[in-house]
């Protein structure tokens, strides 16, 4: 699995504004649908109002969620055994 940062705006008529989301997900197409999954549920927002600007690739280095970092250093430690 791999981290994705999804990053992109909501557009409602009164309310705008920016979102970057790290995911965890196989490819980016997944971690754009997940995107969307948990935005409408959590906030009640429809596909149509979502605009994803970029999905981006992150290296483990650069993952700034602590909880998601720890998950993936885990999976490559258990790996490495």
């Amino acid at each position: 699995m791999k981290v994705f940062r999804v990053i992109g705006e909501i557009q409602k008529p009164n309310l705008k504004t920016q979102f970057k989301k790290e995911i965890i997900a196989a490819k980016s197409e997944h971690a754009v649908e997940k995107v969307y999954a948990e935005l409408g549920s959590r906030h009640r927002v429809k596909r149509v109002h979502i605009k994803i600007t970029r999905v981006e690739e992150v290296p483990l280095e650069e993952i700034q969620n602590p909880l998601i970092k720890k998950l993936v250093a885990g999976d490559e430690k258990v790996g490495e055994g």
